[in-house]
């Protein structure tokens, strides 16, 4: 994932839109580092990180009770599968 992106939950506070922003770190050259690190938000209140592994298999949550165990599975294998739009670029957030 390059750009953030909307993600629409039920959660047991009922639907919620979340921000997926993701954490890319610029390098010299114009190139952009993924970091693995997703901050979730919803509206202007963070609701916590999901932070991936290298390999973006293991993935762990950090939000303070913001989102269910479950909740935030699904939003990690959103993650996971999610496929940026063609031409999509960091600069561009």
């Amino acid at each position: 994932m390059i750009n953030q992106v909307g993600y629409d939950i039920n959660t047991t506070d009922g639907l919620v839109h979340i921000t997926i922003t993701p954490v890319n770190r610029p390098l010299s050259g114009g190139i952009f580092f993924a970091t693995g690190i997703y901050k979730l938000s919803d509206g202007l209140v963070g609701m916590g990180d999901i932070t991936f592994d290298q390999d973006m298999k293991n993935w762990e949550y950090n939000g303070l009770d913001e989102l269910t165990y479950q909740e935030a599975a699904e939003i990690a294998v959103f993650i996971q599968n999610y496929k940026d739009p063609e031409g999509a670029d960091p600069a561009d957030l």
